[in-house]
């Protein structure tokens, strides 16, 4: 490594001072300026990791020729000009999820980092936890076999978003780590969306989606944030064993069990009558991978500055953020029609 990546951290409020502690902390970054329209705020930040430069002029961050990339921590809807406005800058570009508001300002974005030549990476940060990354290997050596379905479940009380839906606002986590370990990523055509408002916030509360798999597979989504209990676990079943991932489970976050049905016993000569049907039950072992603990937003940062270095896309890169972008605006087609599965607008990149 010749010398330290410039960083300047756009945002102050939620997810910005997580992004801000963690530039500061790598060897590979230098955190060089903090940016938010609110100056005490952006202080705050800087102040609360060190030290850093602050400014209220995101003008100032890209027309300082040291600073090498951009990291925005903004609503979702300013993500756009912000975004197109670093990469004319020739700046690289971290974003915090979703990767835009819209498919459209997103798909932008992506091609306007390739003309450029430019890294665009999406912040997917579960991706980069111990457990999705070993999630990920497993399904890729074929331990899982082939997968059935993906049930995912994010549920807590609270904090009701301002600006968006339920959807927009926790399925973006799951739908990053589907698409992360997953091969060939998030391949889906239609999707179809439930979603309710009992409080009458003017926007949905609990949602459900739902969506097929490439390979006959299907892959489900619960996000709420009226439960009294906070749950965050994902089920992917396979042909040759099932996968359970618990997230607020430190002691044993992934769990593997040898059990399901045997496709390869159904007896293909009676599958017309399903109460003769030789189905074949395997019952068998769990195991618990060792897994390492760790900061992921700690690897986020690493993989960022290896991707610049390196000249490549990131792990999590822009096209990944546009597949999960395309499923949430189906979504939001499907909630409109009272459910109908909606077909995503443009097939994933």
């Amino acid at each position: 490594m010749d010398e330290r990546l410039n960083i300047a951290v756009v945002g102050a409020g939620y997810w910005g001072p997580n992004l801000a502690r963690n530039f500061r902390n790598n060897p590979a970054w230098n955190l060089a300026a903090v940016c938010d329209l609110d100056i005490v705020r952006a202080r705050r930040v800087a102040e609360s990791v060190g030290g850093a430069p602050v400014t209220s002029a995101l003008s100032e961050v890209l027309s300082d020729p040291l600073i090498t990339a951009v990291a925005v921590a903004t609503p979702a809807r300013t993500h756009h000009p912000i975004v197109m406005a670093a990469l004319d800058a020739g700046k690289h570009v971290i974003v915090e999820k979703p990767l835009a508001d819209s498919r459209v300002s997103g798909a932008a974005m992506v091609a306007r980092a390739a003309e450029r030549g430019l890294v665009l990476m999406a912040d997917h940060t579960y991706c980069y936890t111990p457990a999705v990354l070993k999630i990920r290997e497993l399904i890729a050596d074929g331990f899982l076999g082939d997968i059935l379905f993906i049930d995912s479940v994010r549920i807590n009380l609270g904090l009701i978003q301002p600006d968006v839906d339920v959807f927009w606002d926790l399925a973006p986590h799951d739908l990053s780590i589907m698409d992360f370990v997953l091969p060939g990523g998030l391949d889906v055509a239609s999707v179809s969306a439930h979603g309710a408002d009992p409080l009458r916030t003017g926007k949905s509360c609990i949602g459900y989606l739902a969506m097929p798999l490439a390979g006959g597979g299907v892959a489900h989504v619960h996000v709420n944030w009226l439960s009294p209990t906070k749950i965050r676990q994902m089920v992917i079943g396979g042909t040759r064993r099932t996968l359970v991932w618990d997230d607020l489970n430190p002691q044993q976050r992934v769990s593997v069990y040898d059990r399901g049905v045997d496709i390869a016993e159904v007896s293909q000569a009676t599958a017309t009558d399903a109460r003769a049907a030789n189905i074949s039950y395997r019952l068998g072992d769990t195991w618990a991978p060792a897994l390492a603990e760790g900061e992921a937003l700690a690897h986020v940062a690493s993989e960022f500055a290896s991707a610049i270095r390196e000249g490549r896309q990131a792990r999590t890169n822009g096209a990944a953020g546009l597949r999960v972008l395309s499923v949430l605006e189906a979504a939001t087609g499907s909630l409109l029609g009272d459910g109908a599965p909606r077909l995503l607008s443009a097939p994933a990149l």
